[in-house]
């Protein structure tokens, strides 16, 4: 594993059996993670149909973390019914934290799937807006954002 691809779901805060599908780690309203049904190992090799389809163009070698939250977003004005929570944020960024340890994947190889995409134009993760916004920090700027997250996962490997 190579990388660590950070996603909202655009649902509600408890995960359901698509999100379980597509991501290998979930974290909920209430900062509990939840277990994908696929490993992250299983994504060393796609092409086997066999892995957690959460970044497209990125899934080879990529752990894929979700927060639940954010449905019905449309702005940082509107955040919608489910936005990120404070608890919630932080349990992503210690999972994060622990992923990183355990994998040996670098800091700077994290990333939010917002990220992937400016960064992997030609692939179907361009113009993906997970994540833009931190409701628990609205001064955050949408450029700020991954190395707000990546500052915040450093301290947790501290």
């Amino acid at each position: 594993m190579n990388k660590i691809i950070i996603h909202w779901t655009a649902g509600t805060h408890t995960p359901n059996a698509v999100e379980l599908k597509h991501y290998h780690y979930l974290v909920d309203g209430e900062g509990k993670v939840h277990r994908g049904i696929y490993k992250p190992e299983d994504n060393e090799d796609c092409t086997d149909g066999n892995y957690a389809a959460h970044t497209g163009g990125g899934n080879t070698g990529a752990i894929g973390v979700a927060m639940c939250a954010m449905a019905g977003f449309t702005s940082s004005i509107k955040a919608g019914n489910y936005p990120i929570t404070p608890v919630q944020l932080e349990a992503c960024f210690k999972l994060c934290a622990d992923l990183s340890k355990k994998y040996g994947i670098a800091v700077q190889n994290i990333m939010t799937h917002y990220e992937f995409g400016l960064n992997h134009p030609s692939t179907t993760s361009r113009g993906k807006i997970d994540i833009v916004y931190l409701p628990p920090y609205p001064t955050v700027k949408s450029n700020e954002v991954g190395g707000f997250i990546r500052n915040k996962i450093k301290w947790y490997l501290q």
